[in-house]
């Protein structure tokens, strides 16, 4: 086997010198296809040899805690490569001799044949190792034409074509036991990082899934032009803004015998003053800018401290912008009011135009209404808000965006 491995890396080595340029397009995609058979052939034998090692315990013989800690050192690999190495040959290993020769021809992938031995797997546990061989041969054939994830797809209905007098029952257990193996395995992990930070880790099974999915989904998509947000930075604030609505609800159970809620304490001078930073009631620090964002629509509790910070009085809650006011602000913003965003009503925040702390007052004159993103931008940006002379919100945007500084609306809740 070595000396036949050492001729086919000459021959390899031999082609990667060859220029490619000369070629024509029809030969080009001929050696595209060559180069992905040889691909899946030198997978299956690497996929045999690791097997093989695995079987031996020549990882553990030589000092490594697993035949996958091994591989990551012997051949410079992620952890999680080395590990998916492993499994694919234990997978393939166990699978129907079909399976083995078909990645051996390059017929299939290495993800196709982990396809088709997680499926032959299954039909085997259900309907036995003759019709598995039988569902084997028809997974073959289509991976010729799908990609895994297809081929996975249609693996999961593959009684339908061998078997059809027990496909039904099949497919009741398999779910069954989806569903078992998903209530196992559901989880959310919260760790906590420096600066209040939190990294989420889990899985959701299948309802979780749909119901982050149909809360999250049109809260991700760019709110507007202006929008530079990563993909994964706009999930992360249409998860924010999903916990911003439920707060709001009021229908959260109580934490401590008072409502859920987020508490921000502050100096009233650093607040007007645009200095002063803010403290959360779990200790952690908040910059000056999120401290007058939040402030926006709150409740301020004042406080009369002593001097060396003793409470002296709690005074009631001031409500900014809630009930009737509320209601007319969104009749006359329909939504975001920022140019070119089209978020609906209940993903805003009632923003002061002039803010509650520099004496701007709390009515309709003075607010706007901005979902999460534009609401950050607002307070983090140059753009000015102003109210037109017809009594609408508009946005003068910064020189550097237009040296003109012409005035924009929002097009998209206008009403007629």
């Amino acid at each position: 086997m070595i000396d036949e491995l050492a001729r086919a890396e000459s021959a390899v080595a031999a082609c990667t010198d060859a220029a490619t340029w000369p070629l024509s397009e029809h030969d080009l995609i001929a050696a595209l296809e060559v180069t992905h058979r040889l691909q899946q052939r030198l997978a299956s034998a690497q996929l045999a040899v690791v097997r093989e090692l695995d079987g031996r315990g020549t990882a553990v013989a030589q000092g490594a805690s697993s035949t996958a800690v091994w591989l990551r050192h012997r051949l410079r690999l992620d952890i999680s490569a080395a590990r998916r190495l492993v499994g694919l040959a234990a997978s393939v290993d166990a699978a129907p001799p079909a399976v083995r020769g078909a990645l051996a021809d390059g017929a299939v992938s290495v993800e196709q044949a982990r396809v088709i031995a997680d499926t032959a797997a299954t039909v085997s546990a259900c309907a036995g190792a003759e019709v598995a061989d039988k569902a084997v041969g028809v997974l073959v054939e289509w991976a010729g034409q799908f990609d895994p994830t297809l081929l996975r797809r249609m693996g999961t209905r593959i009684l339908d074509h061998v078997a059809p007098d027990i496909a039904d029952a099949a497919a009741a257990a398999a779910l069954a036991a989806e569903a078992a193996r998903a209530a196992r395995d559901r989880h959310v992990t919260i760790s906590e990082q420096t600066g209040g930070r939190l990294r989420l880790t889990g899985t959701l099974d299948a309802e979780a899934a749909a119901l982050l999915r149909a809360v999250i989904d049109p809260l991700s998509p760019p709110a507007g032009p202006d929008d530079t947000r990563s993909a994964e930075q706009r999930r992360h604030d249409a998860l924010a803004d999903v916990c911003r609505l439920a707060l709001r609800t009021g229908e959260l159970p109580e934490s401590g015998g008072d409502p859920a809620q987020i508490v921000v304490t502050t100096s009233y001078d650093g607040l007007t003053r645009q200095l002063g930073a803010g403290a959360l009631d779990i200790g952690l620090r908040l910059a000056p800018d999120t401290v007058r964002r939040l402030a926006c629509d709150a409740a301020i509790l004042p406080a009369v401290l002593g001097g060396a910070g003793q409470v002296l009085d709690v005074g009631r809650q001031r409500r900014l912008v809630t009930g009737p006011l509320r209601r007319a602000l969104v009749l006359r913003d329909g939504g975001c009011a920022f140019p070119g965003c089209d978020r609906p009503p209940r993903w805003c925040a009632a923003h002061h135009i002039r803010h509650w702390a520099d004496g701007g007052p709390t009515s309709l004159d003075n607010a706007v209404l901005l979902c999460g993103h534009h609401h950050r931008h607002v307070h983090q940006s140059d753009w000015a808000v102003r109210l037109g002379d017809d009594g609408h919100p508009e946005f003068v945007p910064p020189a550097w965006l237009d040296p003109d500084r012409l005035p924009r609306r929002n097009r998209y809740h206008r009403r007629t």
